[in-house]
């Protein structure tokens, strides 16, 4: 929460670990939550996964609201910012921003520009993204090493108009994972999480952190 401090965010909402996804862990996360940001390992079964995802729905199509805000990661290690970004933008109306926010003049300034456009525009925001990558790994107890080649990556999920929706840059659009509620997003959400995790068993590296009110 430092972190969205220096980003000219009121601390009404705050970065919280989940511990777990056992109900009574997630009964231990402040509510409402607004986003959920899931770090975990791009392994050779999720990038197949990935590229059957994105041909299903290029062949079914789906329904994504034009409220979305989406954006692609053209920044190789930006993942945690845009995760960050996706978290914002798409909650944009219940933050609290300060008049001179970097990131609020950010969202302002992308809002009409396309999902290339604002991958763009982040190149030029030196702004957000020193801010960010220097306290990604604030909360992480414990850095890979240098040569660990891990590639790990972040997305968000959010309730977007009572869907949820996950936003990965590296996709080439939000993915609809159906219905949600404000009183059951962190349900919902965690659910998503838990997929990603089946998919991968052999696989620890999952973290997800939860936009909670503070």
């Amino acid at each position: 929460s430092q972190f969205l401090k220096q980003l000219g965010i009121h601390p009404d909402w705050q970065f919280v670990d989940v511990y777990g996804m056992e109900p009574e862990l997630l009964s231990m996360v402040p509510r409402p939550v607004c986003a959920v940001l899931l770090l975990f390992p791009i392994t050779e079964k999720y990038e197949t996964f990935r590229t059957e995802e994105e041909e299903r729905i290029k062949a079914k199509g789906q329904d994504v609201k034009s409220s979305v805000y989406f954006m692609k990661q053209t920044i190789n290690n930006a993942c945690g910012t845009i995760g960050l970004i996706h978290a914002i933008a798409n909650n944009r109306d219940k933050m609290n921003f300060e008049t001179n926010s970097s990131l609020k003049k950010f969202l302002e300034d992308s809002l009409s520009m396309t999902p290339e456009e604002r991958a763009k525009y982040l190149e030029t925001y030196e702004a957000i993204r020193v801010t960010h990558e220097s306290s990604a790994h604030e909360g992480q107890t414990e850095a890979p090493s240098i040569d660990e080649k891990v590639d790990l990556h972040f997305i968000a999920l959010v309730n977007v108009g009572g869907h949820l929706y996950e936003l990965d840059g590296r996709k080439p659009f939000p993915i609809n994972h159906g219905e949600t509620s404000d009183d059951s997003f962190l349900e919902d959400a965690i659910e998503v999480c838990k997929k990603f995790m089946e998919r991968d068993p052999e696989e620890l590296r999952f973290n997800a952190i939860a936009l909670s009110a503070a």
